[in-house]
């Protein structure tokens, strides 16, 4: 474990534009498309602001937990378990399956391996 306080600056960023979009915007392509893509960005930087650990396992860890997240939701996972009185866990697991959305996480994670391929050229 190594602390990385730009990787923590950038999560705590895109945690209050998660968090603004989520509030605040109510439309039909930044809430749920552009929440997807940058929730990806975000949890990657989570990690990577603990974990000294190498860029493609990370991405790559973060794309197949939003993968498994999203086809839960096609399952109804949160009625499943009995959760779907609990607004928190119906924002944090969803609740509705988009293929769209499985493009997002992928533009997101693409978007993290460039800007980390960028970075240490």
């Amino acid at each position: 474990m190594q602390f990385n306080i730009n990787y923590f600056k950038l999560s705590f960023l895109l945690l209050a534009i998660e968090i603004f979009i989520a509030m605040y915007v109510q439309d039909a392509i930044i809430r749920p498309y552009v929440g997807d893509y940058l929730v990806v960005i975000l949890l990657y930087c989570m990690i990577k602001s603990v974990l000294d650990a190498d860029s493609l396992a990370v991405a790559i860890w973060v794309l197949l937990f939003s993968y498994t997240l999203e086809i839960m939701q096609y399952f109804k996972i949160v009625e499943i378990i009995g959760l779907e009185s609990y607004p928190l866990a119906n924002i944090i697991i969803g609740t509705s399956f988009e293929w769209i959305d499985l493009a997002a996480y992928t533009l997101g994670i693409l978007t993290v391996l460039i800007a980390e391929r960028r970075q240490f050229k």
